[in-house]
């Protein structure tokens, strides 16, 4: 029988982690950090504070680079990719625990702005944005300013933004943290519709136990390096 979980393409690794390190001055971020997900999996990080897990995301998304070690996503090593920027913009989703929506832009705009540079017009642009605005359940606030929002629906708007050019893979930095458990079920099932209709990669950071036992696997992080284990299967029903 495959290891792959069901749902789950079984055509190589979309991320692979390989012995990585990074620093800040004297303090170990990562120490030798090494991870495979597979291409259409969801995975989850889990671990307390400080231990290295958004270090982990940034590096993936090539915002910053490792001290040693290697990464490749989708198959290309970023050490010898020249171009990051167009890289992200057309391969990598990214929702940061902070949403960076620009405040003086309407909603609509700010997952618009995902979108320029790609070969989507303007009428295309705010086609995309309100469906994905429909799909988070904000399609009624477009007009509005990212100010006029609670902190959870900003949330969701960056969430949307992130899936605004169909990335094959999707990295989210506690993506329901401030979400009500109706809504943070609605995004995980957004993100398992997109794996399902797109291939979508899902890597997620999560300190919420109930959003790790929906991923494909967990992975617990401790001390800057990670450890996989299976997601805990249910209680028989009864």
């Amino acid at each position: 029988m495959s290891d792959v979980p069901a749902g789950v393409a079984s055509d190589g690794p979309a991320i692979v982690v390989d012995g990585v390190a990074k620093h800040y001055g004297v303090v170990p971020a990562l120490d030798g950090c090494s991870l495979s997900v597979g291409t259409s999996e969801i995975v989850a990080v889990t671990g307390p504070s400080g231990c290295g897990k958004s270090t982990l995301l940034h590096l993936i998304a090539a915002l910053e680079r490792p001290d040693s070690g290697s990464i490749t996503v989708l198959g290309s090593d970023l050490a010898h990719i020249h171009n990051l920027s167009q890289f992200r913009r057309e391969e990598i989703g990214l929702v940061f625990q902070l949403h960076y929506l620009l405040p003086r832009l309407s909603v609509s705009a700010n997952v618009e702005l995902a979108m320029f540079g790609t070969h989507r017009g303007p009428e295309e642009r705010r086609r995309r944005a309100g469906e994905l605005l429909d799909a988070v359940d904000l399609d009624d606030c477009a007009s509005r300013l990212p100010t006029e929002l609670s902190g959870g629906e900003r949330q969701r708007v960056a969430i949307a933004r992130a899936l605004a050019n169909e990335p094959r893979v999707l990295l989210a930095d506690e993506p329901t943290g401030s979400l009500e458990p109706a809504s943070a079920a609605r995004v995980m099932g957004l993100f398992t519709d997109a794996r399902e209709s797109m291939g979508l990669t899902v890597l997620i950071v999560t300190h919420d136990p109930a959003i790790a036992r929906q991923a494909d696997r967990i992975l617990e992080m401790a001390h800057g390096r990670i450890d996989g284990r299976d997601p805990p299967t249910a209680p028989p029903a009864g």
